[in-house]
C-alpha cells in the first residue's frame, strides 16, 4: 500500500513561494491502476516524483510498504557521462540482480544497438526514455509509476510498453499520468484529479474522465 497523508508541496521562485500540491490524500492498494489526470502543470509529475522519492514533500507524509519504482521517463538518476551499459550495471548492483540478464533484457527492449556503449548525454530523449523504460522493468516493482512515457517511440516499442505493463504485470499497481482518455479507460480502474492543487480521488472512471474534460 501507497498512502499520502495531507501532502503539500513548495518551490521557491524569484524569492516567492509557489504551491504546487496542497493537501493531497490519495492510497494506493495492491493491484490498483490509478489515473493521475490534470491539466498541464497541474502538479502530476510532481506527485509521482514525490511517491517514488524523487523529491520529498514540504509538509504532510507519504507511506510505502510496497516497493515503486522510480517514475518511467524520469532520467534524472542517470549518470550523463557513463553508458547506456555502465548505467544498467550501476542499477543492477543497487537492485542486487545479475547484469547479464538486465544486460540482456536491455538491448531487446531498447533495440538501441551500438548506442548503449555511448555515453547517455549523447542520447536524444527518445533514447533516454526507452533505456529508463527498460531498466524499470528489467526490476519487479510492486507498483509501477508512468508518466505519459508509454506513448514514446514507434508503435514497435509501444507494443512492447503495453505487454510489459499491461499483460505481463497485470497483477501489479500502477499509478499513470496521461492526457489520453483512451488509455485510462482502457487501463485504470481508478482516478485521482488533480485541478489548482486540490486532488480529488474517484473510484468510477468514466466519471473522472468527465470531470477532467470538463477543466
Amino acid at each position: 500500500m501507497i498512502t499520502c497523508h495531507n501532502v503539500t508541496k513548495n518551490y521557491g521562485h524569484g524569492g516567492s513561494v509557489k504551491r504546487v500540491l496542497s493537501g493531497i490524500n490519495l492510497q494506493v492498494n495492491g493491484g490498483d491502476r490509478i489515473a493521475l489526470l490534470g491539466r498541464n502543470g497541474a502538479g502530476k509529475s510532481t506527485l509521482i516524483k514525490l511517491i517514488g522519492g524523487v523529491e520529498m514533500p514540504t509538509t504532510g507524509k507519504i507511506a510505502r510498504t510496497m516497493s515503486v519504482s522510480w517514475p518511467l521517463g524520469f532520467a534524472g538518476g542517470f549518470q550523463g557521462s557513463l553508458t547506456g551499459y555502465d548505467n544498467a550495471r550501476f542499477i543492477a548492483r543497487i537492485y542486487d540482480r545479475d547484469y547479464k540478464d538486465m544486460k540482456a533484457f536491455v538491448e531487446d527492449f531498447t533495440e538501441m544497438g551500438r548506442q548503449l556503449r555511448m555515453p547517455v548525454k549523447t542520447y536524444s530523449s527518445g533514447m533516454r526514455a526507452r533505456l529508463a523504460f527498460a531498466l524499470s522493468l528489467a526490476i519487479e516493482f510492486d507498483c509501477y509509476l508512468i508518466d505519459e512515457i508509454i506513448l514514446v517511440g514507434d508503435q514497435n516499442f509501444q507494443r512492447k510498453c503495453h505487454y510489459e505493463l499491461f499483460e505481463k504485470r497485470s497483477d501489479r499497481s500502477m499509478i499513470l499520468a496521461s492526457h489520453s482518455t483512451d488509455v485510462v479507460r482502457e487501463y485504470c480502474n481508478r482516478a485521482f484529479l488533480i485541478d489548482q492543487g486540490q486532488g480529488s480521488a474517484y473510484d468510477d472512471v468514466n466519471e473522472a474522465v468527465e470531470a477532467y474534460s470538463a477543466l
